[in-house]
């Protein structure tokens, strides 16, 4: 398919990885257009969406100076973790200094995406009730996000308390009063469970394996920030590893010693625990600690363990399903239900195809994403102009000439099917960018 000027861009989505996209687009001189359903950008951010799964107590999990895009950095007034309102308030700050509202059509939802000989074809629901429309598109850039749907547990057995999933939570009200069961130990189950050790009349995790717990802050400096420069250190990574377990041994201290499960893999072999709270409550008898549970039996539930505990409430923070439902499979190119995408934003084979924001890196996310939009905008305009990096970089996604993130290092579960490296994923992208450059 040729790349026709007079078509525009589509991008499906003006949270984070939407707004960096349409933005970079622009500044290249792409014609882009963003949509979204939600009535005003900041996507999974604005807490008012029935599709947000953030919760009043909501901060970052990486530090503001991890986070922030290279070109628009974090006002010094905000804290170093901020709360929801201030990452939704500089999204819109965002958007505003890049002029970007214009280009975005909200209360607009994708509901179906079709590749045509010479285009994509869009069809667009609009939130006022008006027909749905078809367009035309010359490339499409899905950042739709994937902490929207969510992923419930096969739980055997019938329980006559309240059983919903953390998307669902959103203040701390929800637990008072009431015997609190929090399923999964990733960081908003870990967030969940220690407000219901502080609210609830009774708190308890469920913990399918021991995880390595991670300080926000080491010496008053947030921990990543520490362990970005650990690994500019030109030593080992081996070493790198040894002091980071010695920096978290000697701030936290091993999890078994608060009656925590002893982790069953290598730090950093998962994606980070950033909680120095929970093993704080579980130390000081606020917060149960079970395994896996085996079945639910009314108001009771049976662990694999044999325990047996009366709950009122089970919040399972279970994660989110990776869903596209306007694309089909094959277009995806999914693979054991994932788009297998070069650098995962990269289609190999279809050169107007790209996703953004689909990885989990284990810091902050918004700069990768914002490389991944550099790349692709540099793409698209050479592609359109017919410029040798376009030939180049299309053998770069087929395989050649650089390889992916290796991945051999985290665990091989579904939690880690997104899971990236930030350090490794970041100068893979940076050297792209400069060769394409070079190249171009």
């Amino acid at each position: 398919m040729e790349f026709r000027s007079d078509l525009q861009v589509l991008v499906i989505g003006a949270g984070p990885s939407g707004l960096v996209s349409l933005k970079t687009l622009r500044q290249m001189g792409i014609d882009a257009v963003a949509i979204d359903r939600n009535p005003n950008v900041g996507g999974n951010w604005d807490i008012t969406s029935p599709h947000s799964s953030v919760y009043e107590s909501t901060h970052l999990i990486s530090s503001k100076g991890m986070t922030q895009f290279s070109d628009f950095p974090m006002p010094e007034s905000f804290p170093e973790y901020p709360c929801h309102h201030e990452v939704l308030a500089y999204l819109r700050f965002y958007a505003e200094r890049f002029d970007l509202d214009r280009f975005v059509r909200i209360k607009t939802s994708i509901v179906s995406l079709k590749k045509q000989e010479t285009h994509w074809e869009a069809e667009l629901a609009r939130g006022d009730g008006s027909s749905n429309t078809k367009e035309k598109f010359a490339a499409v850039v899905i950042a739709n996000g994937h902490h929207a749907q969510p992923l419930m547990p096969d739980l055997p057995g019938n329980f006559t308390g309240e059983l919903i999933h953390a998307h669902d939570y959103k203040h701390h009200r929800q637990l008072e009063g009431k015997r609190v069961l929090v399923v999964g130990a990733g960081n908003s189950g870990c967030d969940i469970a220690v407000e219901a050790a502080i609210h609830g009349k009774q708190a308890a995790i469920s913990m399918r394996r021991g995880y390595h717990f991670f300080p926000k802050f080491i010496r008053g400096k947030p921990a990543d920030v520490v362990g970005d420069r650990l690994r500019r250190w030109p030593i080992p990574r081996s070493l790198q590893k040894r002091v980071a377990q010695l920096a978290v041994d000697w701030t936290i201290g091993k999890p078994q010693r608060y009656g925590l499960p002893a982790p069953d893999h290598k730090l950093f072999e998962t994606h980070p625990i950033i909680n120095s709270q929970l093993p704080y409550y579980a130390g000081h008898g606020k917060l149960g600690v079970f395994p896996d549970i085996r079945r639910l039996d009314g108001e009771m539930v049976e662990f694999t363990d044999g325990r047996r505990e009366a709950f009122d409430l089970i919040v399972c923070a279970t994660g989110y399903q990776l869903v596209f439902p306007f694309a089909s499979p094959d277009l995806l190119n999914v693979q054991n239900g994932v788009p297998r995408f070069f650098l995962h934003a990269f289609h190999p084979h279809d050169d107007s195809l790209f996703v953004a924001g689909m990885i989990q890196p284990n810091s902050g996310q918004w700069p990768l994403t914002d490389l991944q939009a550099q790349m692709i905008a540099r793409f698209l305009k050479s592609w359109r102009d017919k410029t040798p990096g376009a030939d180049w970089f299309r053998q770069q996604k087929q395989g050649h000439g650089i390889g992916i993130p290796s991945r051999n290092h985290f665990l091989a579960t579904a939690r880690h099917r997104l899971e990236v490296d930030y350090f490794e994923y970041r100068k893979i992208l940076t050297d792209l960018i400069r060769k394409f450059d070079r190249v171009s």
